[in-house]
């Protein structure tokens, strides 16, 4: 995917052009193929795209055959009058032919409710979006920070999250649905959790962890933020007793804990208890799923396998990247940012011997983090991006012994990507005008097999070599859809100086694109 400018996104499109299209089928979960149709007013094109990008004039015309979905696709349709370009839409559609799962679970993490006004109409099209990727999940897995308290006091808010789940899980009739939390570093205290929510949701006996099953899935929950001794050899008994149970053979042990562990997921990124994953590096049925650094899903470093299986949750309140890049904000100026306003969580369905993980947008629409120098994160539905995929499934196989089991593994390190990014324009560099008659460098996306990550950039003066720009620039992969180029503004004006640039595409595993080079003026 590439960047989304914010001169294309839906709510920038001024008054008079076209709106999005319309869809015949919502996104969502469904038993066999589907036709989508598409519509839009008399006189204006629809085009369409399944990549995920943006339409362009070049995107398929949509001429009024429906669109047939027969895997997992983001569906994305854009109305033309002209050369006037309107809004888009997107949909994601899980196609899921054959078996039942035996069990579907929604799992988050990172909640981080504080204000019932808010944040209620956010939840409410959370709670639309688990509905169409699941139906009637049979769990709802929220794995610790579900309310923002930083020992200051704000320990009620556990009332305001329950009031929102609550009133949700009735509108969606979700009444035999069971919730699951799991204890975070921002959740106050233990008592506090524990008085906040009914005590299914939260059954441990004391100290924060706690077992239970989810149509016959096992379940554990552990406290990262005191894995005591005690709690370690619980652990260590309760998967014991697990991997010996024929009446669990061939299925998956969901571990749910806040903190990930270190040398898992996004290689290790704020982690802590080395113990908890020496502890679950004895049971290969183990997928542990944990929170906590709000890294995003896109990411193929989000599942990690060596000896059990890591996930990443991401976040349902806003995302990360990595730190040390910059962006460009909601004005089109380069900023140093590592948050980015989306959400994400995961549509989990267990099978006989394979568990089927799908990573879900919440709200992949473009926002900035910051307007007008002060913190965004809580935008508003609806939202045009939800229910969208944010790459393709995982599967994980647990059938037959433990051996068996690590040799299925698939996302080890020794089979990490290797294949870099390439340029797919003979000249993918050139030069804008921007802002106030401002040089802007305009990057074409490069193509990747997974994502690219971010853009190396060196802008030089050509005639004495003196250093302009020099940074690395995150690519917005979260969003959804995105479009095809990127400008980045430089800090000189368009005068006919020339200015050599040099860009490298790089990927999540550190791949890069050869150099393209190019001389602008």
């Amino acid at each position: 995917m590439g960047l989304f400018p914010l001169a294309q996104a839906a709510s920038a499109v001024p008054g008079g052009t076209p709106l999005a299209p319309a869809f015949s089928v919502d996104g969502g979960r469904y038993e066999q193929a589907v036709s989508v149709e598409l519509k839009a007013k008399q006189g204006e094109t629809i085009r369409y795209t399944t990549d995920g990008s943006i339409p362009t004039k070049s995107s398929p015309t949509y001429a009024g055959k429906p669109i047939r979905i027969t895997a997992d696709t983001n569906l994305t349709a854009r109305a033309f009058k002209g050369n006037q370009a309107g809004a888009f839409k997107s949909e994601g559609y899980l196609i899921r032919e054959g078996e039942q799962p035996i069990a579907r679970m929604m799992i988050v993490s990172d909640v981080h409710i504080g204000d019932y006004e808010a944040d209620r109409h956010r939840w409410s099209s959370y709670f639309d979006t688990f509905a169409g990727v699941l139906g009637t999940p049979d769990a709802i897995l929220s794995n610790g920070d579900m309310i923002n308290d930083n020992w200051d006091g704000r320990g009620k808010d556990h009332q305001l999250t329950a009031r929102i789940f609550k009133e949700n899980l009735e509108r969606k009739g979700m009444n035999a649905t069971q919730v699951l939390m799991a204890y975070g570093n921002h959740d106050a205290t233990l008592a506090e959790v524990r008085a906040g929510y009914p005590k299914e949701w939260f059954p441990d006996s004391g100290a924060g962890y706690y077992r239970t099953d989810v149509k016959g899935i096992p379940i554990v929950t552990v406290n990262t933020e005191d894995y005591s001794p005690a709690q370690a050899a619980w652990l260590r008994e309760q998967l014991g007793q697990i991997s010996a149970n024929p009446a669990y053979r061939d299925l998956p042990i969901i571990v749910g804990g806040h903190r990930p562990v270190p040398g898992t997921v996004m290689d290790g990124q704020q982690t802590s208890n080395p113990r908890l994953a020496e502890d679950l590096s004895k049971f290969p049925r183990a997928i542990y799923f944990s929170g906590h650094s709000h890294l995003n899903l896109n990411d193929p470093r989000s599942i990690h396998q060596k000896n059990f299986t890591a996930v990443n949750d991401s976040s349902s309140s806003y995302i990360e990247i990595d730190h040390g890049y910059q962006m460009l904000d909601a004005e089109g100026r380069l900023a140093n940012r590592f948050e980015t306003p989306t959400a994400q969580g995961l549509a989990v369905e267990i099978y006989p011997g394979r568990t089927v993980i799908n990573r879900i947008n919440l709200n992949a629409d473009l926002h900035d983090m910051y307007t007008g120098g002060k913190w965004s994160a809580n935008w508003k539905p609806p939202f045009q991006s939800d229910g969208t995929l944010a790459g393709k499934p995982w599967e994980i196989k647990t059938a037959g012994s433990d051996a068996q089991v690590v040799e299925n593994f698939t996302y080890t390190d020794a089979n990490r990507n290797r294949t870099a990014p390439r340029w797919t324009s003979s000249h993918p560099l050139s030069a804008q005008t921007g802002k106030d008659g401002q040089l802007a460098l305009r990057v074409e996306q490069a193509a990747d097999d997974e994502l690219v990550y971010h853009y190396k950039v060196r802008v030089t003066r050509a005639d004495n070599g003196d250093e302009v720009l020099s940074t690395k620039v995150a690519n917005r992969f979260d969003v959804v859809p995105a479009a095809g180029s990127m400008d980045i503004p430089l800090p000189v004006t368009r005068d006919g100086v020339k200015y050599r640039a040099e860009v490298v595409a790089v990927d999540a595993q550190g791949n890069q694109s050869p150099v393209a080079v190019d001389v602008l003026n």
